[in-house]
């Protein structure tokens, strides 16, 4: 999810609601702590130098369990960012601690912010020698062996 569309969503909420994809929520007395721009510039597996860049939040629970983080609250902040910091409209990465500090991409469910779980994956697959498509064997062509042969000894099955 971008900044542009949380722009869009937060006036039409009367609450602002965090979600782990597990269904555990936020608690509602939660901070916005940082809005910044996170830039990492890195080389992957296969040589090619690359620059990400993404908006971050930071989801902090405080001991204020009176404190209730209202829409037009953290679109002041988001404003407050862009003109400080110059943030462009780019892809948001949340910082929220459950057990660690989790890193994770945002969407909405039409009520909710949801935080989805982030996955790593090998951006030079051809580098590194995995296949871009699993292979697809047609079971008709693999070779029928006996149950003779399968499981005999020395015959090399277990």
């Amino acid at each position: 999810m971008k900044l542009s569309d949380v722009k869009q969503i937060l006036p039409a909420l009367e609450n602002v609601e965090f979600q782990l994809e597990d269904g555990t929520f936020v608690p509602e007395h939660f901070h916005v702590t940082e809005v910044g721009i996170i830039q990492k510039h890195f080389i992957d597996c296969g040589g090619t130098v690359r620059h990400e860049k993404a908006v971050s939040f930071q989801l902090w629970n405080a001991d204020d369990f009176e404190h209730r983080l209202k829409p037009n609250k953290l679109l002041h902040i988001i404003q407050l960012s862009e003109e400080k910091l110059g943030i462009e409209d780019s892809e948001i990465e949340v910082e929220y601690q459950s057990g660690t500090i989790g890193k994770y991409d945002l969407d909405f469910n039409g009520k909710t912010f949801v935080l989805k779980n982030k996955t790593t994956a090998c951006l030079a697959q051809e580098a590194c020698g995995i296949p871009s498509q699993k292979q697809k064997v047609a079971l008709s062509g693999l070779q029928a062996t006996s149950d003779a042969s399968r499981c005999a000894p020395n015959s090399g099955c277990c």
